[in-house]
């Protein structure tokens, strides 16, 4: 049993090292949201609202969600008392959605109760697999000579999975040009909902590039036409956007929408929810893995101890932080071996120190509640 004494807020501004582009546009800054929060005892816990600067991947996004950690979220667990991280999630139940607010503050929960048993957290989540495989995501670029160059290096440094954005314009000749220059390797295309029924042959057509998956082709709330699309294409289709809950997991299982889950922890509203739906993807024996958002250290910690798991089956997309920053606000700096995975830490909570004096520089506001 915990109380939580204080909840701060930090805004941090982090340059990308490559812009990172999807069908919602181009990315080249990430404007951060972290969460600190402290107990009656002085213990504290790190987490992250994982919304991108705009609301195209959700309704979410930055400055919405800072007003809503701040002005409701936050009052609603500052004082309170638990008797787990995992009850944190119903003190902010009543407030309908904005699950990557409330997933930055209850994933800093978690990471404080770890911290104060003096367990790494992905043990306390109950995590099986200490070893996880990593796959990287690799946006649109100018050309597909540089897209070609870009998986070279990532194919070295021994990812497992490799992720391309597509979308109507960058599709079926850049898959063909990127299968036939790595015939062997694990390939995958993610859409973010850059399509429709209408697009059923194009999408059909993709199916000869013996493809892992094909992430959330359809309608970001969609999972009815996806089942459609699923009944006439052999690649299988893997769900994101619509999946919030371990409920929607059951209904698009049910309706056979996918084959696949991806399960992000902002997405769901933190590791507690995180934890239903993978249960509920192990239950059904639908393969899961873990989905970023260009996370900070802080961030990608979270989804290293979530990823181990037993339900996590498939390389997610936790990646090396220099593929991302050139100067991360955790020590040490987040690696993957040269066999394409990451070993989580032993050290408590999420077992990466915090830079306090980074943040403080890439800070551009901060609260404290």
């Amino acid at each position: 049993m915990f109380i939580i004494k204080s909840i701060e807020l930090f805004e941090i501004n982090l340059p990308l090292v490559h812009f990172f582009e999807t069908s919602f546009g181009r990315t080249y800054e990430r404007r951060i949201i972290l969460v600190r929060i402290e107990d009656a005892d002085g213990a504290e816990g790190w987490g992250e609202i994982t919304c991108g600067e705009v609301p195209g991947y959700s309704e979410e996004w930055t400055d919405s969600a800072w007003a809503t950690a701040e002005k409701i979220l936050a009052p609603m667990v500052v004082g309170k008392s638990v008797d787990s991280a995992a009850g944190i999630w119903d003190l902010m139940k009543r407030v309908r959605g904005h699950r990557m607010a409330k997933s930055g503050i209850e994933t800093a929960c978690w990471d404080l109760e770890a911290k104060k048993l003096g367990v790494p957290l992905w043990r306390h989540l109950g995590g099986v697999n200490r070893t996880i495989e990593c796959g990287v995501s690799i946006g649109i670029q100018d050309s597909i000579e540089q897209l070609i160059d870009k998986i070279a290096v990532e194919a070295v440094a021994g990812y497992r999975r490799i992720k391309i954005k597509i979308a109507p314009h960058w599709d079926y000749e850049v898959i063909k040009r990127v299968r036939a220059a790595f015939p062997d390797i694990q390939l995958m295309g993610d859409a973010n909902s850059a399509y429709t029924l209408a697009d059923i042959d194009k999408l059909r057509s993709l199916d000869e590039f013996d493809l892992m998956m094909l992430e959330q082709p359809l309608g970001f709330d969609d999972i009815i036409d996806h089942a459609k699309l699923q009944a006439q294409i052999k690649t299988p289709i893997c769900l994101d956007e619509p999946i919030r809950s371990a409920d929607d997991a059951r209904k698009a299982i049910e309706l056979r929408s996918g084959k696949i889950i991806n399960i992000k922890n902002g997405r769901v509203g933190g590791h507690a929810q995180s934890k239903l739906v993978e249960q509920t993807c192990r239950e059904n024996n639908i393969p899961a893995w873990c989905g970023g958002m260009l996370e900070s250290g802080i961030g990608r910690a979270h989804n290293i101890a979530i990823s181990t798991l037993a339900g996590y089956t498939m390389p997610g997309d936790v990646s090396a932080s220099k593929r991302y920053w050139h100067e991360d606000i955790v020590e040490p700096a987040i690696e993957v071996s040269p066999d394409g995975t990451i070993t989580a830490p032993d050290g408590p909570g999420i077992g990466f120190q915090v830079r306090r004096e980074r943040i403080n520089r890439a800070a551009s506001r901060k609260v404290k509640i």
